[in-house]
């Protein structure tokens, strides 16, 4: 199939979420009752404040109150932030959205205290806890999660000053930014309008000058507002560095691994490990290079598909299909929690205006369920990136077996279920491939997704890591984002990529490194754990494997990582296990290279 026909995205008969299992709009009255309910809950549960140590024997009891307002208070939230994700440019879904936020703040600015005196207990007053009703200890794991920041904790009146405050700091700031890329629109040579995910799809089309007129367009954008995000990125790093010093943390990343309740010294061997084979990545483009036949590709060629097996287009249905056969495959209980999504219209499928780039499943609560985001054109990839989300939506749908506040899962395992995902679709794929160029393409395809996901992320980490070690000393310049975005991403590709003066400014589309700082290496994490766990699979020493997997996405956030792993025999905190992890991206290569 044509490039040309690769640009017609129709959306018509793609599946649109109903969010009505949450509430029929924004005006539903029942949203406007569960409101009023919350504030009167919350308010009784405030008079117990100052009271907590003294009243041990009925922590249990108060836990149970504050879980029941922390999961109605998220079912809000996650209804106006889905509502908001497809219409980021309608003014009502925009009000709505702030308003909740606005009453969320309202909320903890009151519940702080809870969490702020579970913190203040000793270790002898949560043993007589304990010991005073055992049903106190299914919440242990995240009393102890709630406990690891008892050394980072300011006054309460200060922490409710915080948490006020973050709504017209760090909250504004990233909103802004949302709404700067939501509104983004792209003209092509044709006049054809286009969002942020359709420009970024269009860098992995087979023509290669409709990859770079998408190249040019992005960067022509976002240095049209380089001012903007030069200041967004400036105000958020400060705003952190000012969160940091008050809350005593050695690092900038220290409170992410507190919160992905991992060791620094875990991460750094993973990223140690990841930049010692740095050379995986360059003899990759080495070789895609000369497919090519060329010295160098372009940075936006790097995801080009092979020139020999053009990208064909593949159908909502047979991605589906693909997708749906893969899981039923490996065990069918989680195909059919998959089937749940595609059944109830528990996706955003097609790619529009307004609608917010990327790809997502959120988790919701458990009395409602997870939902997707795809931007869905017809790619390979996007058949990966079904296989992906989903996974996330099967694992949290299992976690929710937890009670509400032991469902969230750390970043360490969030990926599991999703990479895991991803592989059962490729080995489907490639085992039905027909012809040598067809298996060469979907290996060349696989091997890429894990480069972006391992070694490109590790670069975000690095590049995170100069970014906010370098604010300390004063306000970044755009060209001094610009060059470290140069610097880390010149490292990880290797001479095999020519990186454009056009690419230089594209760390300015990166979400990630505003939602959630620090987050990018739980990518580089999961899919080395993950390659590590489909090996054990493979090689059928792990009886009732498929038992065993169900269990681990089952946990939530009730078990820690290096704990989940142990049935499978598998200690991510020896280096050898990050090295075999990416010794499975190296025999992808090699049988790449034989073909």
């Amino acid at each position: 199939m044509s490039g040309t026909h690769t640009h017609e995205i129709i959306t018509e008969d793609l599946p649109r979420w109903d969010l009505s299992d949450f509430y029929h709009s924004p005006e539903d009255s029942k949203l406007q009752t569960d409101m009023e309910s919350l504030q009167k809950d919350v308010k009784a549960f405030v008079q117990k404040q100052g009271t907590i140590k003294n009243r041990l024997s009925e922590l249990y009891d108060d836990l149970m109150i504050f879980q029941d307002i922390a999961q109605r208070s998220s079912k809000l939230s996650s209804y106006s932030y889905l509502n908001f994700a497809t219409q980021m440019t309608n003014e009502k879904a925009k009000a709505f959205e702030q308003k909740v936020s606005e009453f969320q703040t309202s909320l903890w600015t009151d519940l702080i205290f809870f969490t702020h005196e579970i913190q203040e207990l000793s270790d002898e007053d949560m043993e007589k806890a304990y010991a005073s009703n055992a049903a106190l200890k299914t919440y242990k794991p995240w009393l102890d999660h709630t406990r690891v920041y008892k050394d980072h904790m300011l006054e309460l009146p200060q922490e409710q000053i915080l948490v006020q405050k973050d709504l017209t700091s760090s909250a504004a700031w990233v909103r802004l930014y949302d709404q700067t890329l939501a509104e983004m629109m792209f003209k092509d040579h044709k006049g054809v309008s286009l969002n942020l995910s359709q420009v970024l799809e269009r860098m992995s089309d087979p023509e290669a000058a409709v990859r770079q007129e998408a190249a040019e367009l992005l960067s022509q954008e976002l240095s049209s507002k380089k001012s903007l995000l030069t200041l967004i990125f400036n105000t958020l790093l400060k705003d952190k560095e000012i969160n940091d010093n008050l809350r005593r943390y050695p690092s900038p990343w220290t409170s992410r691994h507190l919160a992905n309740q991992i060791e620094e010294e875990v991460v750094d061997a993973l990223v140690a490990t990841v930049k010692d084979n740095y050379d995986v990545c360059h003899r990759y483009y080495a070789w895609k290079a000369k497919q090519f036949g060329v010295k160098r590709l372009e940075y936006w060629d790097r995801n080009a598909p092979l020139s020999h097996a053009a990208d064909p287009k593949t159908s909502w249905d047979d991605a589906k299909k693909i997708v749906f056969e893969a899981y039923h495959a490996f065990c069918p209980k989680i195909a059919a929690i998959g089937k749940k999504f595609f059944d109830h219209d528990w996706i955003d499928v097609p790619a529009y205006a307004g609608k917010t780039s990327g790809a997502f499943s959120h988790p919701t609560t458990p009395d409602v369920h997870p939902y997707l985001m795809l931007n869905f054109i017809g790619k390979r990839r996007d058949v990966m990136t079904l296989a992906h989300e989903l996974g996330h939506g099967v694992h949290q749908y299992l976690s929710n077996a937890q009670p509400y506040l032991l469902t969230h899962t750390p970043l360490t395992v969030a990926e599991t279920a999703s990479v895991f995902g991803e592989m059962l679709a490729f080995r489907s794929m490639l085992s039905k491939a027909k012809t040598k160029d067809e298996k060469r393409s979907l290996l060349a395809g696989k091997i890429e997704d894990m480069i972006n996901t391992v070694f490109r992320q590790i670069s975000f980490h690095e590049f995170e890591v100069f970014l906010h070690t370098k604010r300390k000393e004063g306000e970044l310049s755009y060209d001094d984002f610009t060059k470290a975005w140069e610097k880390t991403q010149r490292e990880a590709l290797g001479d095999a990529v020519h990186l454009h003066p056009l690419s230089h400014n594209f760390w300015g589309y990166i979400s990630h490194f505003l939602h959630v700082p620090f987050y990018v290496y739980a990518y580089a994490f999961g899919d080395c754990l993950v390659n590590s766990l489909y090996s054990v699979y493979l090689s059928k020493t792990v009886p009732d494997f498929q038992e065993r997997y169900v269990h681990l996405l089952s946990q939530g956030g009730s078990q820690t990582y290096d704990n989940l792993l142990k049935p499978f025999g598998l200690d991510p905190k020896n280096k050898s296990f990050w090295q075999g992890g990416i010794d499975v991206i190296k025999e992808l290569l090699g049988e790449l290279e034989a073909l």
